[in-house]
């Protein structure tokens, strides 16, 4: 049994409650109580006890899209780089990147990013990865690398038909492979979707080799319309807009995550809600890539399930969360925007996106639950609710401000100290295998 107690403890969760001097108790994955730190160390007296020294008590926070392969881009120079547009920077730097990534760097850009996740006290992470470089295993080792840091994770490969046809079979191959052994785990901390780039690199016959692949209980995990060239595209050779093809192809549905739905119509929006088709927000992102701010605040409005990521861009999820906040403020002109949307994105749709993959209830500190547990140093410096908790997270709360991690009831840091991991050995190899993709790329 594992105590976590001495703080301020936030539930969240559809009876979202502040604990003064809270704890909460682990009984190996799961949590098996949560109230005052003197009761359940009266009711365990012989538990493990983490002191959380007065600080926050959370729940472990979930990324719904990642990109753990734009590790290695930090610091890069690539030459003749000079975008002007989306096309661009996707041909002059990421497809550029994944296409000289090799299996041992995407491990160690796996390592290097779960690492800064647990740091981050983010515990679960949907990634969805490229690396055209060396396709075969690549799930795999970051499934192993996932494993090693103790990280929940799922996984998909990115199908797309740029680099040929028997690179596009490979990837197929690959989210097959990764779904069928994940059908096998019993750990419950690894899941496996079907990856796909974009409608404007896929085939009509590509989603069908896709669909041909995925089992009926799995989803695809897809960007849609994040610049116009995917939405011009469709209309050009199909005479339909993205989301309309992808429901005549049969990829929407509940267990499918949309990435970015940027410029969508609102026909396209009905679609993904009758469909209960998810959708992630990325808005750091989209702002660094200039693609435009998409209508996530109607979405959530008409109903749909619209959850938060961050791209790559960051592993701090309060990060993209105060991004968020900030953009449609901005973009709508209305200071009472997102307010509300923004926060619910992040402790309540991104765990029920968790949901429809793991086991697990995520996101919440109930009996019952993961045992997902963040403690971090935050001291606020006026009154604290459960009510007012949304605002004290957006302006004085960070990821950094972590100092301890547990997930599935094991401890991964505690009190800024990673627990049997080498940190310094990893990113030493990571910076190793990062300077010698970058002379690749360089030399060509």
């Amino acid at each position: 049994m594992l105590l976590i107690g001495n703080g301020r403890l936030i539930t969240r969760g559809e009876h979202n409650r502040l604990i003064e001097n809270g704890c909460v108790a682990a009984d190996g994955s799961v949590i098996a109580a949560v109230g005052t730190t003197d009761e359940l160390r009266r009711h365990w007296p012989g538990a493990q006890f983490i002191d959380a020294h007065g600080g926050m008590i959370l729940p472990g926070l979930i990324n719904a899209h990642n990109h753990i392969y734009s590790a290695f881009s930090r610091g890069i120079a690539i030459n003749g780089y000079n975008p002007h547009n989306f096309l661009d920077i996707l041909d002059g730097m990421w497809w550029t990147i994944d296409r000289n990534l090799l299996l041992e760097d995407t491990r160690y850009s796996a390592l290097a990013t779960y690492i800064d996740c647990v740091k981050c006290g983010v515990t679960t992470v949907f990634d969805h990865h490229a690396s055209f470089g060396e396709i075969p295993g690549s799930l795999f080792a970051i499934a192993d690398a996932a494993s090693e840091i103790g990280v929940r994770t799922c996984l998909c490969y990115e199908v797309s038909d740029r680099d040929g046809e028997e690179k596009m079979r490979q990837a197929v191959r690959e989210n097959a492979d990764f779904i069928a052994h994940c059908k096998k785990d019993t750990t419950g901390m690894v899941r496996g979707m079907m990856g796909m780039h974009a409608s404007f690199t896929l085939s009509d016959a590509t989603l069908a080799l896709c669909r041909e692949h995925t089992p009926s209980d799995i989803g695809f995990h897809i960007h849609v319309a994040e610049g116009m060239a995917d939405v011009y595209d469709s209309l050009k050779k199909y005479g339909k807009r993205v989301i309309n093809r992808l429901y005549d192809n049969d990829i929407l549905g509940e267990k499918t995550i949309t990435g970015h739905c940027i410029h969508i119509n609102g026909i396209e929006m009905d679609i993904l809600k009758e469909t209960n088709t998810m959708v992630v927000h990325n808005p750091e992102s989209n702002m660094g890539n200039a693609v435009g701010c998409p209508p996530t605040m109607e979405m959530i409005h008409r109903g749909l399930l619209v959850g938060l990521g961050t791209d790559g861009y960051t592993n701090d999820m309060y990060e993209s969360m105060k991004a968020a906040n900030c953009l449609h403020k901005h973009n709508l002109c209305d200071p009472t925007a997102a307010w509300g949307e923004v926060p619910y994105m992040l402790f309540e749709v991104n765990p029920a996106i968790g949901a429809r993959y793991f086991d697990k209830k995520l996101g919440v500190l109930e009996e019952g639950a993961a045992a997902d547990i963040i403690v971090t140093d935050y001291d606020p410096l006026t009154p604290l609710t459960a009510d007012n908790i949304n605002g004290h997270t957006l302006f004085g709360m960070s990821g950094r401000q972590t100092v301890t991690t547990v997930i599935d009831g094991k401890v991964r840091m505690q009190d800024r100290e990673l627990v049997d991991i080498d940190e310094k050995k990893i990113l030493a190899e990571a910076r190793a295998h990062a300077q010698a993709m970058w002379n690749r790329i360089n030399s060509r």
